[in-house]
């Protein structure tokens, strides 16, 4: 296999234009074989296979810096820069990251996992190029860069962060380019030989001598000049914008090359090899098939955008059809209670499928908004249609949340508008590794003042939440985590109905408290199981509530048993077990001994949430080790202080 020779960008450029294809051929083949074993994102790593060949072939990595958007379109980028050997790893704990790295490998130039900042890091990137060109200082030349290239998809430029890159990067006028790869559009025959014909003329010698000579002449006209530049000017964007979809990029101040067709290596690399010293910012639009070489992706590449293991031949997922998600669940309920509702409104900030939410958009397509990727925008526009009196609930990631913080603080919750937020894939989600990992917003939620947080044990306390939370005057979060309900869940509470900051107490004892909340309820029960067959009387708590916290419970509990632990799949600093610190530390109680159990200050890397929940002890063996620890342990009192 030629992949087999390839070390490094540089082995490439030995290559031909035909064993570039014969390449692009071997790498879909084994994206597609570890991608039904590990899982990962799979169509949109098929659709920029010939692509990443031809920015590594033409540009030299790591001097010139390639930043890949998001990132989940980077695993030929990660074959063909030292990594094949290591691709079996992909996405698993220690292993290869499914997004670039910088402490992974030198051809990393900047870390992803988020959309849109592909295009301010590189302008930064130039800016602090230039500002190294100048300085006197010697170590700072060390860090010499020569181009940088931003790959962004279409869809990331929904987000207006992008849009800013771009705004301010035809201000500086850098030489930055930007890849604008664009999935969502096919090209069809005639339309591709006409962007191709337009292309060359583009990026053509002739044209571009032709443009700079034609405003230098009439210029220099006396009295007439500046006036017929504009004129001149005018005329060619006209022109340029009856055939191209580039005149918004020209007016932001880039040289717009393109549409061109981004499986098509030798048209690739004649576009690039011209462009490759432009001096000016400078865009490509290429089109790609999400998804391409493989029939299953081609013909539904939002199923296999984000995947789990599948069969090859039949394009089958392999998993527990029978077993929801919560993401499954809430979609339904939302669904349902919307049959009853006419005021609720879902939104979405490009994961419709991934938050549930097809059902509802399906059923009632006039009250379901996809924003795209502008999570901002989402909170604010939520915030909007409850000022008039509608019950919006705002779907998000945890991790993607994070991007909508300010607005949720003044948009909805300064003016207390009763928006609800559903947080989805809250905790720890596993192989997506740290820019996914939903792991603090119980920390950055609870804080904001009239914001009522909860998280629910499993699938009817979810329901019962959404319920209540559609009917509270005021803003409200409810967080759950990724994957399948919990096992064992719905022991009791058929018909629940929630109220505001009450808990719930699963199983009473003297010995140990158990305070959970969320999914880590049902490991804190199981372990008080265990304990009980040793002797050990443990109290259960479902929390429920993260704020208010039910503080008449927590206050009878911590009087009557001394040993507390509480439990939360967040990180410790400003979380639930915080909250609880902070609520005795107000009521002066000082007796009691607690240990908080949740993840400390660090990223949570990647890997399967079971070896991630084992790493962290909150799972039911770590609380099960935790309670016997602290029962072992003297009780802490005012006389042996």
């Amino acid at each position: 296999m030629l992949i087999e020779k390839i070390k490094s960008p540089d082995d490439l450029k030995k290559l031909s234009t035909e064993e570039l294809q014969d390449i692009a051929e071997e790498l879909r083949e084994i994206i597609i074989e570890r991608v039904s074993i590990n899982g990962g994102h799979l169509a949109s790593n098929l659709g920029v296979v010939e692509l990443t060949l031809v920015l590594h072939y033409i540009f030299d990595s790591p001097k010139d810096k390639i930043i890949w958007d998001v990132g989940h379109q980077s695993y030929t980028h990660k074959l063909i820069t030292g990594r094949y050997e290591k691709f079996s790893t992909l996405r698993k704990y220690k292993g290869l990251s499914g997004f670039p790295k910088i402490d992974e490998n030198i051809h990393d130039a900047f870390g992803t996992g988020h959309s849109s900042t592909s295009i301010s890091a590189a302008l930064g990137m130039l800016a602090a190029r230039d500002i190294i060109k100048k300085s006197k200082i010697p170590n700072l030349k060390s860090q010499m860069l020569n181009k940088v290239i931003a790959v962004i998809g279409d869809g990331a430029l929904t987000a207006g962060i992008a849009f800013e890159g771009l705004n301010h990067a035809g201000h500086l006028k850098k030489d930055l380019i930007v890849v604008l790869n664009d999935n969502e559009m096919s090209i069809s025959p005639n339309v591709g030989a006409l962007s191709a014909y337009l292309n060359r003329i583009l990026t053509g010698d002739l044209y571009q001598k032709f443009k700079k000579d034609t405003k230098a002449f009439i210029e220099s006209i006396p009295k007439l000049g500046g006036p017929f530049s504009k004129i001149a000017q005018k005329a060619e964007e006209t022109l340029k914008g009856l055939f191209l979809p580039g005149i918004l990029f020209e007016e932001l101040g880039f040289n717009y090359v393109g549409p061109i067709d981004g499986h098509n290596i030798e048209l690739l690399i004649e576009t690039f090899k011209k462009i490759k010293n432009a001096d000016t910012p400078t865009l490509i639009h290429v089109i790609t098939k999400k998804g391409k070489g493989y029939e299953f992706s081609e013909k539904d590449p939002c199923i296999f955008h984000g995947i789990g293991p599948f069969e090859v031949e039949t394009g089958d997922v392999l998993r527990d059809k029978n077993i929801p998600s919560y993401s499954e669940l809430f979609g339904r309920a939302l669904t349902e209670l919307a049959e009853h509702d006419e005021r609720v409104i879902a939104i979405s900030a490009a994961m419709r499928e991934g938050t549930g939410l097809e059902c509802f958009a399906e059923r009632h397509p006039d009250r379901f908004y996809d924003v795209g990727i502008a999570e901002p925008h989402a909170v604010t526009f939520a915030a909007g249609l409850a000022l008039q009196g509608l019950r919006p609930v705002v779907a998000i990631y945890s991790t993607f949340l994070q991007r909508g913080y300010d607005e949720i603080i003044h948009d909805v919750c300064l003016q207390n508008l009763p928006v609800v937020f559903a947080v989805d894939r809250a905790g720890i989600v596993g192989e997506d590794g740290p820019t996914h990992q939903g792991a603090f917003d119980l920390s950055y939620l609870r804080h904001i003042p009239n914001l009522v947080v909860m998280a629910p044990k499993d699938e009817i306390e979810l329901k019962a939440m959404l319920e209540f939370s559609l009917k509270h005057n005021g803003p409200s979060a409810i967080r759950y985590p990724r994957g399948k309900i919990s096992q064992g869940s719905g022991i009791r509470g058929q018909g629940l109905e929630v109220e505001t900051g009450k808990a719930e107490i699963l199983k009473e004892g003297n010995d140990v408290a158990l305070i959970a909340i969320g999914n880590t309820v049902y490991p804190a029960l199981n372990a008080a199981e265990r304990l009980e067959k040793e002797g050990i009387k443990a109290t259960v708590i479902n929390a429920r509530f993260v704020k208010p916290l039910d503080k008449a419970l927590i206050f009878l509990v911590a009087s009557r048993v001394k040993r507390i632990i509480t439990v939360e799949e967040n990180v410790l600093a400003g979380g639930f077990g915080s909250a609880v610190l902070e609520y005795l530390n107000s009521v002066d109680i000082h007796d009691v001994k607690i240990k908080t159990l949740g993840i400390p200050d660090e990223f949570v890397e990647q890997g399967s949430q079971k070896i991630l929940r084992e790493k962290y002890g909150i799972d039911e063996e770590g609380i099960y080790n935790r309670a016997l620890s602290i029962i072992r342990e003297p009780t802490f009192t005012m006389d042996n202080k």
